[in-house]
């Protein structure tokens, strides 16, 4: 295959991707987790990002809380929720990125910067060499 083929297929595959990519944002997006604590004092919901959106008391239990004790209850609960939705969010965007890539690292943002580009040696040689990395895999 030529080069203008060999690009014309890397820029077809790179749409494609853009578009997979494009989609798996907006239904990531309308993601969110409830997380209930274990007596049921309180219901903690979470959007995509871990951003808290509601918060419910399921019973009456709280009422006979201390202050603090409601405090670590509804914070705990909270990280439940949190977990929920980053780990649903990492199953989601894992299929679309490049082999050995930690979806989970991605969205709690202790991914390498290494993650977003993908390893020189993986491109066609002619594209290493147009970007100036080289004609042989480092």
């Amino acid at each position: 295959m030529d080069l203008q083929g060999r690009m014309e297929g890397v820029l077809a595959e790179f749409e494609r991707q853009r578009s997979n990519l494009a989609e798996v944002q907006r239904k990531m997006r309308d993601l969110s987790e409830t997380a209930t604590s274990p007596r049921r004092e309180v219901s903690v919901t979470v959007g995509q990002n871990g951003v808290l959106t509601a918060i419910q008391f399921p019973s009456t239990a709280f009422r006979r809380m201390t202050p603090g004790e409601l405090s670590s209850v509804l914070m705990a609960t909270y990280a439940d929720a949190k977990e929920k939705v980053l780990a649903r969010s990492a199953e989601m965007l894992q299929p679309h990125l490049s082999e050995g890539a930690d979806a989970g690292a991605l969205v709690r943002g202790t991914a390498k910067s290494d993650v977003y580009m993908p390893d020189p040696s993986s491109l066609p040689a002619e594209i290493r060499e147009m970007f100036g990395f080289g004609s042989s895999p480092r």
